[in-house]
């Protein structure tokens, strides 16, 4: 069974979040290779969602680095994330 993380980021302004949200879309593929999948939300101005899929724990905390990396952003007000089972991944 796979495990998501769920993480929601408020930063400074929306211009912080643009910035990282580029970024992410530019680097999320090559830094979290132990992914299955990516999910990258842009909400409320400054807020940003990702939701990321890995097929086990061990392969979720392989990531662990380079997440704590994008994680240190100085312009990061604050941060939520949840970890759980995949009960459900549907795509047409």
């Amino acid at each position: 069974m796979s495990i998501a993380r769920v993480t929601v980021v408020t930063f400074t302004s929306q211009e912080a979040a643009d910035k990282a949200a580029q970024s992410y879309q530019a680097n999320a593929v090559s830094e979290f290779p132990t992914a299955q999948q990516l999910i990258g939300c842009q909400c409320d101005g400054n807020k940003l969602l990702a939701v990321s899929l890995y097929e086990s724990e061990a392969a979720m905390a392989k990531a662990d680095a380079a997440r704590d990396k994008r994680m240190a952003n100085p312009d990061i007000v604050s941060m939520e994330s949840t970890v759980g089972a995949v009960t459900l991944n549907h795509s047409n």
